[in-house]
């Protein structure tokens, strides 16, 4: 599938020191070991709505581990999937009277059209799950060999099924005790009433044949991919073993990012899918988590839509850290419009005070767990001098505008 276009990021002098993130699994802030090339896998839309600011504010955490990773001299191997067949999907097409394939391309386009003014760096690979059927078939086949997985007995809908117990290891990711697991399974997903599983928490991985679905054919039967064997698929088809990062939002960590690691590790034999699984936190409008089943949305679309700078919207986002839950409001867009005028006018002079020391704290604030409050606050007290006091260095505006577009990706 087709990703979208960016510009060109600017090159700092020197080299950013190398990334600190917290990993979900050992929950702590430890150092992201990466080769030449940096890998990562972060999970993707299911197109069945526009891209809100729930969705921005976790593509913008990997743009910044992006952006991070060639600031410090790598080159970065970025996988994103596009959930495009899956019960929501269907729902929202019969309820608005079009194809599913037609709603997922529109809604896919428009999440294009969000990421590209938002100046989010486009992965290597974009992948649709329709894409990667036969990726997805061969791994459910060397499961069900292994006996990770089994077929439930039902001669009407024969569903295959991960065994939660397969991997000695699974919870690690969460930590999350069976209880906990239970409920969220059913809440996000799972389905642990289906007559026939061998445990409750066994997750759906090839949901065979109904009337009225697409299907694939199989060994196995005709049917369609469950939602976390597309992810490991995809994952291991296009980067393999030895992933740097998994990311996504706090609400994957389970059971969709647990069980994504799971399957992998169930036929690589590795004891980790990953080296750092790295979350976002939720955003929250009018009190509650943004989502499309409240309906409690602010759009990238719309506000774009409005005039809103996307420069606005990045920096409203980054104002709280990545992994805190935090609202949106009239408030925080109108401060970080400020804040970006403010920017602006002071990178528009013709000198301003020395900026080698901030562009060396931006970089290692952000590289300390991509602490944006920290480095917006430092770039605002180079602001606050050279707009208060101006500067006798004829380079340090461009510098500070070259920084912010490298790593933060405001174009001032």
């Amino acid at each position: 599938m087709r990703s979208w276009s960016a510009d060109e990021v600017p090159q700092l002098p020197g080299q950013g020191p190398a990334l600190r993130l917290f990993d979900t699994a050992d929950q702590q802030v430890r150092p992201v070991a990466v080769g030449d090339t940096a890998t990562m896998y972060v999970c993707g839309i299911t197109p069945y709505d526009a891209t809100h600011l729930g969705h921005a504010a976790t593509y913008l955490t990997f743009d910044l581990v992006y952006r991070l990773w060639l600031d410090a001299g790598h080159r970065v191997h970025y996988v994103q999937n596009i959930t495009d067949i899956d019960d929501p999907l269907f729902e929202r097409a019969d309820r608005d009277g079009i194809g599913w394939r037609e709603l997922g391309d529109r809604e896919t386009q428009l999440f294009r059209d969000d990421m590209a003014a938002l100046r989010v760096l486009p992965p290597r690979d974009y992948i649709g799950a329709t894409e990667a059927i036969g990726e997805v078939v061969e791994l459910v086949e060397k499961m069900l060999a292994s006996g990770a997985a089994y077929v439930v007995d039902d001669p009407r809908y024969p569903d295959v099924y991960f065994r939660a117990d397969a991997t000695a290891q699974f919870g690690y990711e969460s930590g999350f005790d069976r209880e906990t697991m239970l409920t969220l399974f059913a809440e996000r997903g799972g389905d642990p009433d289906r007559p026939g599983k061998a445990d409750p928490l066994d997750a759906l991985m090839w949901r065979a044949e109904r009337a009225g679905e697409p299907a694939w054919p199989s060994p196995f039967g005709p049917g369609r991919p469950g939602w976390h064997i597309e992810c490991a698929a995809i994952a291991l088809s296009r980067i393999g073993t030895g992933l740097d990062v998994q990311g996504g939002g706090s609400d994957l960590v389970f059971p969709h990012h647990e069980f994504s690691a799971a399957h992998a590790e169930s036929v690589t034999g590795e004891r980790r899918f990953a080296r750092h699984y790295v979350h976002a936190g939720m955003i929250g409008w009018d009190g509650h988590k943004m989502s499309k089943s409240r309906g409690n949305l602010v759009l990238v679309s719309r506000l774009r839509a409005e005039g809103v700078d996307p420069g606005a919207i990045r920096l409203g986002l980054f104002a709280g850290h990545y992994r805190d839950d935090r609202f949106w409001s009239p408030e925080v867009l109108a401060t970080a419009v400020d804040r970006l005028s403010r920017w602006r006018a002071a990178t528009a002079l013709p000198a301003g005070p020395d900026a080698a020391d901030v562009v060396a704290r931006v970089r290692r604030y952000l590289a300390d767990d991509l602490d944006t409050p920290k480095a917006l606050a430092a770039l605002d007290g180079w602001v606050a001098d050279a707009l208060e006091f101006g500067g006798h260095d004829g380079r340090a505006p461009q510098l500070v505008a070259t920084a912010v577009d490298a790593l933060l990706g405001i174009k001032l």
